[in-house]
C-alpha cells in the first residue's frame, strides 16, 4: 500500500515536471477540457480568460474550478492561495484585494514556487508572496487570513482533515474560504484507485462528496454553501490506460460520479481558540 509520503512524492515529481515545461509544451501534452487528451491533469480546467487580473503565463490549466470568482474578496484583504502553482489564482486575488491587500501563495513544489515568483517579479507584483510549504502544516501564523482560496489541491493531500483544520487555524474569526476540488459519488474501479498518475491527476485521491462536506462542518465551519458543481468526464483514451473496453463500459453504465465542486464556508466570529499545534475540536 502506498504511504502518505510516497503519495506526496508522486505529486511533487509530476508537478515539478509540469512547472518546468514551457507553456506551449504543457498545452500540447495536456490539451484541456475541450478536446481529446492523453493526460488527466488538464481535463477539468475552467476558462479563466475573462476574469480581471488573469495572466496567461501563470495558467497551467491545472485547476478544476474558478474559486477566486466566488471568493468575495474585498479591497485590503489578506488572501492565501493553497497550492498556488504558477500563480494563476494568486494574481486574480491580487486584482481583487488591490494594492492595500496581500496575497500569499503556498506550494510544496520548489519548481512551481520559482515559476510563480518569476511571474510576480516580471509584473512588479510586490504584494504577492509565494512560500514553499506543506498545506498540512502551513508556514503561516494563526488568524491572519481574511480569505483562503484553493483550486483542485485538497484531493492531492492524503490527510484532508488536517488541511481543513489548518484552514480553520489560519483564517481570522469571521474569515471564509472558497475552494474548488474533486469529489466522488460511488466507487472508482480498483485500477484507477491504485494508479499513481490518476492520483496526481486529482481523481483517485478524491473522497466522497458527503464525507468532504462533513469534514468541513465537523471542523467548526458554518455557512457551508456549494457555489458551483459540474460533472467531470474522463475521456476513454485516458481510461483505456487503466481499464479494458468492458471495464470502461461498466464504469460508464455504473453509478459512480466524479464532480468538481466549489465550496464556501466561514470561520465563526466567536471561533474556537487553538490549543497547540492542532486545533481543539
Amino acid at each position: 500500500m502506498t504511504t502518505d509520503q510516497e503519495l506526496k512524492d508522486i505529486v511533487r515529481q509530476k508537478y515539478s515536471e509540469i512547472a518546468l515545461q514551457d507553456k506551449e509544451t504543457n498545452q500540447s501534452s495536456c490539451c484541456g477540457s475541450g478536446c481529446c487528451s492523453t493526460e488527466v491533469y488538464n481535463i477539468m480546467s475552467d476558462d479563466y480568460s475573462n476574469l480581471e487580473g488573469y495572466n496567461p503565463d501563470a495558467d497551467l490549466g491545472l485547476g478544476c474550478g474558478l474559486p477566486t470568482q466566488f471568493a468575495k474578496i474585498k479591497k485590503g484583504d489578506v488572501v492565501i492561495d493553497l497550492g498556488s502553482g504558477a500563480g494563476n489564482d494568486a494574481f486574480i486575488a491580487r486584482h481583487e484585494t488591490g494594492e492595500t491587500g496581500k496575497v500569499i501563495g503556498i506550494d510544496f513544489t520548489p519548481a512551481m514556487i520559482e515559476r510563480a515568483r518569476q511571474n510576480a517579479e516580471i509584473r512588479g507584483f510586490h504584494n504577492v508572496e509565494f512560500r514553499q510549504g506543506d498545506i498540512e502544516k502551513m508556514p503561516i501564523t494563526s488568524n491572519v487570513a481574511d480569505v483562503i482560496v484553493s483550486n483542485c489541491v485538497l484531493n492531492l493531500v492524503p490527510n484532508k482533515d488536517v488541511v481543513i483544520k489548518e484552514i480553520y487555524r489560519v483564517l481570522k474569526p469571521g474569515g471564509h474560504f472558497s475552494i474548488s476540488d474533486i469529489v466522488l459519488e460511488g466507487t472508482l474501479p480498483a485500477n484507477i484507485q491504485q494508479a499513481a498518475e490518476m492520483y496526481a491527476g486529482c481523481v483517485s485521491g478524491a473522497i466522497q462528496k458527503q464525507v468532504y462536506l462533513e469534514l468541513i462542518e465537523q471542523n467548526g465551519f458554518t455557512g457551508i454553501t456549494l457555489q458551483k458543481e459540474k460533472v467531470i468526464h474522463i475521456p476513454d483514451d485516458i481510461l483505456s490506460n487503466y481499464l479494458s473496453e468492458a471495464e470502461i463500459q461498466s464504469f460508464r453504465n455504473g453509478n459512480t460520479g466524479i464532480y468538481s465542486i466549489t465550496v464556501f464556508a466561514e470561520k465563526p466570529i466567536a471561533a474556537k481558540s487553538c490549543c497547540g499545534p492542532d486545533c481543539c475540536n
